[in-house]
């Protein structure tokens, strides 16, 4: 039994140490030399680095409507949502934060939102999003019941919770 243990912790641990270690990966741009996360991330790894002051900044300066906060409240919780981005991207570095904070003020718990940060070709390189259309980021993809029911695509129409609403409702 005790040869057992012996065996098992060091696996649990090489697998635990294996599972973190591909949350939040960087890379570095071979064109411009920059770092990018890669593949599956989630907010802490957005509140890191340079994407952290574009993170703060943004999150601290988007004012989400009342009117559709008090709606989403309702309904957010029935759904998954992925949001697919680039960290080098501008659209990403505004939209994402202040999606996160609609979220939040939302009640959603923002642990369940799957993050792909993704190359400038759109490629999560170990992450396979082939099936998920993927043209522009960011994109906020919401889906019910395991089906896809709306996306945000880039920016919104007229307001990010405006737009989520339209699609949880």
């Amino acid at each position: 039994m005790m040869n057992l243990r012996v065996l098992i912790i060091p696996i649990i641990l090489f697998f635990g140490f294996q599972l973190t270690a591909q949350m939040n990966s960087m890379v570095v741009d071979p064109k411009t030399k920059t770092k990018m996360l890669i593949g599956y991330c989630d907010k802490k790894g957005l509140q890191k680095d340079i994407y952290g002051i574009y993170f703060k900044s943004q999150y601290d300066v988007y004012s989400p409507a009342d009117v559709y906060i008090k709606k989403l409240e309702e309904k957010i919780d029935d759904v998954e949502i992925t949001i697919v981005l680039g960290t080098w991207c501008s659209d990403s570095q505004r939209e994402v934060p202040r999606f996160y904070k609609v979220l939040n003020e939302a009640g959603y718990n923002d642990k369940r939102v799957k993050v792909i940060a993704v190359d400038k070709n759109k490629e999560a390189i170990v992450v396979d999003i082939s099936d998920m259309n993927i043209k522009r980021v960011p994109i906020f993809i919401i889906y019910k019941n395991e089906k896809e029911i709306g996306r945000i695509v880039e920016t919104p129409k007229k307001s990010l919770e405006r737009d989520l609403w339209n699609i949880v409702k």
